[in-house]
């Protein structure tokens, strides 16, 4: 399973927008902001690993969808957790967590865990179709588990 790391300072995915809400803290560094003061980068971020096509699935989905998994990752590295993430059911306790974002009728999910070498690995974005409720479909239940073998891998391999 392939694994891409993410370099710690990106620029934003979208320049022309800035979420009000966001608190400043969490902004992108590089940034000019209106009273004319930048802040920086902090060093402690975790490093970000995408696991497998996470990456690729996640850049496929509305812009509004990736503000939003992209603010929950940038908390998950500096050791916080978004108001939206919770933990997976099915990987005992909250080492694994998603975040659902419903965006015009459809909803959007990402899973990552926090769990391994003090890395965020980001396991699997996808849209849910599923007819079924709320519940997670099987095949992306199995597809997650994989991928957190993997991440488990790497990571065990990064501390030796």
């Amino acid at each position: 399973m392939a694994l891409e790391r993410a370099p710690v300072c990106t620029p934003p995915l979208r320049k022309e927008r800035l979420r009000s809400n966001t608190p400043p803290q969490y902004r992108r560094a590089c940034r000019l902001f209106p009273k004319g003061y930048n802040l920086a980068v902090t060093d402690s971020l975790r490093p970000v690993y995408w696991v497998g096509s996470a990456k690729k699935d996640l850049l496929r989905m509305p812009e509004e969808v990736v503000d939003v998994f992209g603010f929950a990752l940038h908390l998950a590295q500096s050791g916080k957790k978004h108001a939206q993430a919770k933990p997976l059911k099915g990987f005992g306790g909250a080492g694994v967590l998603e975040i659902v974002e419903d965006h015009e009728g459809d909803t959007y999910r990402a899973v990552y865990t926090v769990r391994f070498a003090g890395s965020v690995y980001v396991l699997h974005c996808f849209q849910k179709k599923s007819k079924r409720g709320i519940q997670t479909p099987k095949q992306d239940m199995d597809l997650i588990r994989e991928r957190l073998k993997a991440a488990q891998e790497h990571a065990a391999g990064c501390t030796k």
